[in-house]
């Protein structure tokens, strides 16, 4: 019996992510895809990395060009819709799906390049045969830049509720917070820790949880031991994904304070474990946080109002209880991984099932034109 060969796609994009790597699991569990990826290795971060980036960007089509001749894949995706996007965009591959994760990627926003980045946004855009919004903030720029909202699919990968459970054994006694964002400065780690040190001011007793590894882990240590709470906060340093569910479930809140987001997985995992949510007052966290109705948005930068947050929650135990409860809800109606995957991967297969029959199609059209031309030009 012939075996039938799994549909492949090319990915492009960082797979060390972890969005990525739900992106690319899913694509295999649920779409039974084989899944090939190509990223830059030349790290984002300095300006001289930065230079040697851009460098890299420059060839990577012609490399990308060379992976597509010994691959042959059906389908091609990408993050970013100014790099890995573009590139994706110019490969000649159909269908082609990219996802934009931010405001920024290649280039920052104040970069004099930033017009150029416009226009390759744009590119993107056009040639997409399907473009991911994981969340409504992510739709903003797409109108704003004439996108055809007919290619828009606005949904969440998801995440997988069987990992992140619904229960939670934190010590009702005390604020027990998590902070599961990457140590880098967006993420603003000081302003955190620096509404802790008015806790403890106070005497209010918590235990504070930084997962994570990064550029600042040993300035947030320092600062930690400045404002005198290192006996109080825990730096686990990088973990295992599996080690994360049961951290959620030893904490009562969650905090995330980013100055740019777009959608947060963090977040929906959070919520998922009965974690109450304070997150920073922006727009990718304004779309599933309403303040104090399911969680707090505070104010970027603003540690004394963080601060004020964490106690006004803590003491507010009802709004606590009924708020996880809505989120807990909402994930498991929204973002559960089983059922969004599924219909990613189900998009894809008919992307690829339709441009294979236009393909045959225009094989098979151009063939009888060939007939016709012959049998009016025998000769």
């Amino acid at each position: 019996m012939m075996s039938i060969k799994k549909r492949s796609i090319l990915f492009l994009g960082e797979t060390y992510r972890a969005d990525a790597i739900t992106w690319m699991n899913g694509l295999k569990e649920f779409g039974d895809f084989e899944i090939i990826t190509w990223e830059l290795k030349t790290s984002n971060s300095g300006i001289f990395n930065r230079i040697k980036r851009i460098a890299e960007f420059g060839f990577a089509f012609l490399k990308i060009k060379k992976i597509i001749q010994l691959q042959k894949p059906d389908m091609i995706i990408a993050e970013r819709t100014t790099s890995y996007g573009f590139l994706a965009a110019l490969s000649g591959v159909k269908p082609v799906a990219i996802a934009q994760q931010g405001r920024t990627d290649l280039w920052p926003e104040k970069s004099i390049l930033l017009p150029l980045k416009k226009i390759i946004q744009q590119y993107a855009f056009q040639k997409a045969n399907l473009i991911h919004a994981w969340g409504p903030v992510m739709t903003i720029s797409m109108i704003k830049s004439n996108v055809d909202m007919t290619k828009v699919l606005v949904l969440p990968k998801g995440i997988d509720l069987t990992q992140f459970g619904n229960e939670n054994h934190a010590n009702p006694e005390k604020i027990c917070a998590i902070v599961t964002r990457s140590l880098s400065t967006e993420y603003r780690h000081d302003i955190i820790l620096k509404s802790f040190a008015i806790l403890n001011q106070k005497g209010i007793d918590f235990a504070l949880t930084i997962i994570g590894d990064g550029a600042q882990l040993y300035k947030l240590k320092a600062l930690a031991i400045e404002l005198g709470i290192e006996n109080k906060v825990h730096f686990t340093g990088r973990i295992l994904n599996t080690d994360l569910p049961k951290l959620l479930q030893q904490s009562n809140i969650y905090i995330s304070m980013p100055i740019t987001e777009g959608v947060s997985a963090s977040l929906f995992e959070a919520m998922a474990t009965n974690c109450y949510p304070i997150v920073s007052d922006i727009a990718g966290n304004q779309s599933w946080i309403e303040h104090k109705k399911n969680g707090q948005l505070i104010p970027i930068d603003d540690y004394i109002k963080l601060g004020e947050a964490l106690i006004w929650s803590f003491k507010n135990t009802d709004h606590r209880k009924k708020a996880v409860i809505q989120n807990r809800k909402f994930v498991e109606k929204n973002v559960d991984y089983s059922i969004n995957m599924k219909i990613i991967s189900n998009k894809y297969h008919q992307l690829i099932h339709t441009n294979t029959d236009y393909y045959l199609q225009s094989n098979n059209q151009l063939m009888l034109d060939l007939v016709n031309y012959y049998q009016l030009f025998p000769y």
